[in-house]
C-alpha cells in the first residue's frame, strides 16, 4: 500500500525548544488515523511541516513522495485549529473563492452540505455562530478532492449533537485512495471512524497501532490513552 506521508528521522526545533525529536512515520493511502497525545506534545507542529508551513530543523517529510513545496502543497488539504476565513465575506463568496484557488474542490459537495447541516449561504460569517463557523470550515477543507486531510481539532468547537454528522462528513467526503490524519483530545467522540491511531509525547512517537487490534484485545483507544497519558 503507497504512503501518502512519510517522515524520516524528522526534527523541528523552535530555538532551544525540540518540538520534534527525530520522528519516524509512514502512513498508507485509504485511512482515517488519530493523532492523539496531550497539549505541547507535538502535533500541531507535525501537521503544519505535512501542509509545508514550517519547514523540518532536520530530516526528511514527504507527500506521496513531494518534499514539501508547490507540488505537495497541491494534494493536501489542511483545516487549522484556529479560524482562517474572512469574517466580513459571505459563506458563499468563501466558496466561490475556494473554487477559484483550488482545481480539485468541489462546489457541489460544499453546497450539498451546507444545506445539510442548515447553513444559509448568503449570510456573513461573523454573522454565525462560532460552532457554525467551525462548520464551515470543515466543509470547505473536506470539499476538496485531496490526497491528504489533515485536521486539527475539527470538532473542538461544536455541540456534541453536531459532532456525529461532522465525523460523518469526514468519512464520506474523502477519496479511498486518501488519507486523513485527525488530532484531538476527544478520542471517545471520534473513535469509531478511526482505522489507525498514533500516540505522541514530548515530541517522540509512543505508539502507531491498528484500532482494530486495540479492539480485539477488549480495550478502547480512549481507554489505552488514559493508561499510557495517565499523570
Amino acid at each position: 500500500m503507497a504512503a501518502v506521508l512519510e517522515c524520516a528521522h524528522l526534527k523541528k526545533q523552535y530555538g532551544s525548544t525540540v518540538a520534534l525529536k527525530g520522528i519516524s512515520l509512514s502512513l498508507p493511502e485509504g485511512k482515517i488515523i488519530g493523532l492523539l497525545g496531550p497539549n505541547g506534545s507535538g502535533k500541531t507542529t507535525l501537521i503544519k511541516l505535512a501542509s509545508g508551513l514550517l519547514l523540518p530543523t532536520s530530516g526528511e517529510i514527504k507527500v506521496c513522495s513531494f518534499k514539501p513545496g508547490i507540488e505537495s502543497k497541491k494534494l493536501v488539504s489542511y483545516l487549522p485549529e484556529k479560524n482562517f476565513l474572512d469574517l466580513g465575506k459571505k459563506v458563499n463568496n468563501q466558496i466561490a473563492f475556494m473554487a477559484d484557488f483550488y482545481s480539485d474542490f468541489d462546489k457541489n459537495k460544499a453546497n450539498e452540505m451546507l444545506e445539510r447541516l442548515g447553513i444559509d449561504p448568503t449570510k456573513k460569517l461573523k454573522e454565525l455562530s462560532k460552532g457554525n463557523r467551525e462548520k464551515v470550515q470543515l466543509i470547505l477543507v473536506m470539499s476538496r478532492n485531496a490526497k491528504l486531510y489533515l485536521l486539527d481539532e475539527p470538532i473542538g468547537g461544536v455541540d456534541p449533537a453536531a459532532r456525529d454528522y461532522i465525523l460523518e462528513t469526514i468519512i464520506s467526503n474523502y477519496c479511498e485512495n486518501s488519507t486523513v490524519l485527525i488530532s484531538t483530545h476527544l478520542i471517545a467522540d471520534v473513535e469509531s471512524v478511526l482505522n489507525e491511531f498514533i500516540f505522541i509525547q514530548e515530541g517522540e512517537i509512543l505508539m502507531h497501532e491498528s484500532a482494530d487490534k486495540v479492539h480485539a484485545k477488549g480495550k478502547t483507544v480512549d481507554a489505552m490513552f488514559r493508561e499510557v497519558f495517565r499523570c
